[in-house]
């Protein structure tokens, strides 16, 4: 929604614009009449009388078109005075404005924890940066291209204007409190880049990066990078996929989609489940019997997978357990537990 200061110096603009054409139109039927000009020589005459640049008349201006020329002059004085004060007041507005602006979203930022840092707004930051908003989570783009931001600013978007390659912007997108980065620039380089300043600012810092070539894969990883993307891989390997298991892919990709027919899956911390202090399995919690959702995975406390895991599976301090269900059960589920995911 546009500042009610600015939609005011909009509207002085445009009297004043009115005015310049109302004076520009008097002077040339002014002209055409009482010196009877050409069209041409009575817009001539006018723009000069107007802008008073002290060219020489078209021709000798007898005694009415004298006070006429002097009417005019007087009148243009005033009217584009008043124009380029109206124009000059609003440029310096909109500036500070736009600063306001500025800090009032730096001053929201400054107050997040545990968010998320998307580096680049491109396909892969707007891909990421939806899939955020649906699942709820708190994120601040990265973004050195001013248009970008304008396109988007009214669509409740934290954005931080800069090179996310400087450690002062990713200092203002507040890298040292994230719980995540997400690196979606175009060029594995500057990605790299990102993710070695990162690594340094905040060691602790889940960094997802993306990379257009797999010769950038080991140095990303090097680089402190705990996940590397390849979209044109992974592109590639999804259709041939839809070629080969069709129905089955189909069935995964509706596994992150949600809605009110469709299936999900979702990651829960054990802490979220129950009392640690007093280790349970996944037969004990019972999440199917109570909340209709089945475990489908486990990740132990050093990060590593268990497909499909054992019912006697303790579910230890610092573990997680992957769910699936349709979006009602995993809302019961939130709710039986008071899980805010």
């Amino acid at each position: 929604m546009d500042n009610p200061f600015l939609k005011l110096f909009r509207s002085k603009i445009n009297t004043a614009m009115l005015l310049l054409i109302l004076l520009l139109f008097t002077g040339v039927i002014g002209f055409k009449i009482i010196s009877e000009y050409s069209w041409i020589d009575a817009v001539y005459m006018t723009v000069i009388t107007i802008t008073t640049v002290g060219f020489g008349e078209v021709f000798p201006l007898d005694p009415e078109a004298k006070i006429f020329t002097i009417f005019l002059i007087l009148t243009s004085v005033i009217i584009v005075g008043y124009a380029l004060k109206i124009i000059t007041e609003y440029m310096i507005s909109k500036n500070d404005i736009s600063e306001l602006k500025r800090k009032k979203m730096q001053k929201k930022i400054d107050a997040l924890s545990n968010h998320i840092v998307i580096c680049g707004f491109g396909r892969n930051g707007q891909q990421a940066a939806k899939k955020l908003g649906t699942h709820n989570r708190t994120f601040v783009v990265i973004e050195s291209d001013k248009e970008i931001i304008d396109k988007h600013q009214n669509e409740g978007i934290l954005f931080v204007l800069g090179n996310a390659n400087e450690d002062e912007v990713l200092q203002s997108a507040g890298i040292q409190r994230a719980e995540c980065l997400i690196s979606a620039l175009p060029n594995d380089s500057d990605n790299v880049f990102v993710v070695l300043s990162a690594r340094q600012m905040n060691k602790t810092i889940r960094i997802i990066s993306r990379a257009s070539n797999e010769s950038s894969y080991s140095k990303l990883k090097l680089a402190g990078a705990n996940n590397v993307i390849l979209p044109d891989k992974i592109g590639g390997d999804h259709m041939a996929s839809l070629v080969v298991v069709p129905d089955l892919l189909e069935f995964i990709d509706n596994l992150s989609i949600i809605g009110q027919t469709t299936i999900n899956i979702e990651e829960i911390a054990v802490e979220k489940l129950y009392d640690t202090s007093n280790i349970k399995t996944i037969q004990d919690l019972d999440l199917r019997k109570k909340t209709g959702c089945s475990v489908i995975g486990f990740k132990d406390e050093k990060g590593h997978y268990i497909i499909n895991p054992e019912a006697n599976q303790k579910l230890v301090p610092n573990s997680k357990v992957i769910v699936l269900g349709r979006p009602e059960q995993i809302q019961n589920l939130n709710s039986t537990f008071n899980i805010d995911i």
